[in-house]
C-alpha cells in the first residue's frame, strides 16, 4: 500500500490577523495554537506517521510542535513539557518548504534565533543561504516551481528510506504554507484553511520526476 503524505497548512499567525506583512517571521496567535492543537486528532491514523517535515518559519515550527506532541519523538521537547513520545516520529526541517514571497512575514529568522527558541531541533539543514530570499529561494515563479520540484524529489528519498527501514509506520506529514503548497501540489486552486490538511500520494512520472496526486480516500480538512 503506498505511503500517504499529509500536506498541512500552518495555523493562524499574527500577520494573518494584523495584515502587517512587515512583521518578520511572525508567531502563531493564541487562536493559532488552539487550531494547531487539534491536528493530531484530525489527521488520519496519527500512529502511522514515520516522518514529519516542516518549513523553518516560526509559525510552521510552532504548528508542528504544538499539533503533534503525541506523535513526535520526545527528543524535540523539554522533559518538563510532557510532550513527545519514546520512539516517536522523526522531525526534519527543510528550508525548501518556506513560503514564496520575499516579504518580511515570509522571511525566516536567523538560525541562531531559531536554535535559541527551539533548542531541541536540528537546524543544520538551513545552510549558508538561509534566510536570504535569493537564488533557489527567490520569489519568482521559476525559482518557486524548481523548489517545489526539489521538495518532491526529497519526499521520494524520504519514502524510500521508510521503505528500506521496514517499519510499520509509513506515512509522512509536511507542514508548509498556503501559496507554496500550490506549487508543491501542482494545484493552483488549493486553498486550505489554517491548520487544514489534504492527503496525497507521491507518484513517479515517465520523465523521472515526481508528482503529488490526491489520496484515494480523499482526506481533507
Amino acid at each position: 500500500m503506498p505511503s500517504t503524505i499529509h500536506i498541512v497548512r500552518h495555523a493562524e499567525a499574527a500577520h494573518n490577523v494584523s495584515k502587517d506583512f512587515s512583521h518578520r517571521d511572525p508567531p502563531l496567535t493564541s487562536l493559532g495554537f488552539t487550531q494547531a492543537a487539534t491536528l493530531s486528532q484530525t489527521v488520519p491514523n496519527p500512529s502511522n506517521i514515520a516522518v514529519m517535515i516542516t518549513s523553518p518559519l516560526r509559525r510552521a515550527i510552532q504548528t508542528t510542535l504544538s499539533g503533534f506532541g503525541m506523535i513526535l519523538d520526545e527528543r524535540y521537547y523539554s522533559s518538563e513539557s510532557g510532550k513527545g513520545v519514546a520512539n516517536g516520529a522523526k522531525l526534519l526541517l527543510d528550508p525548501e518548504l518556506q513560503e514564496r514571497s520575499a516579504e518580511p512575514c515570509d522571511t525566516g529568522s536567523s538560525a541562531a534565533e531559531l536554535e535559541a527558541e527551539f533548542p531541541g531541533l536540528d537546524f543544520r539543514a538551513l545552510g549558508q543561504v538561509w534566510p536570504a530570499k535569493t537564488g533557489g529561494f527567490a520569489a519568482d515563479d521559476a525559482a518557486v516551481s524548481a523548489r517545489a520540484g526539489r521538495v518532491r524529489g526529497s519526499l521520494r528519498k524520504v519514502l524510500d528510506g521508510i521503505e528500506d527501514g521496514g517499519g510499520e509506520r509509513r506515512n509522512v506529514i509536511v507542514v508548509t504554507h498556503g501559496v507554496f503548497m500550490k506549487f508543491l501540489t501542482g494545484d493552483q486552486e488549493i486553498d486550505l484553511p489554517k491548520a487544514g490538511f489534504r492527503s496525497f500520494e507521491l507518484q513517479a512520472k515517465e520523465d523521472g520526476t515526481n508528482e503529488l496526486v490526491l489520496n484515494a480516500n480523499g482526506n481533507s480538512q
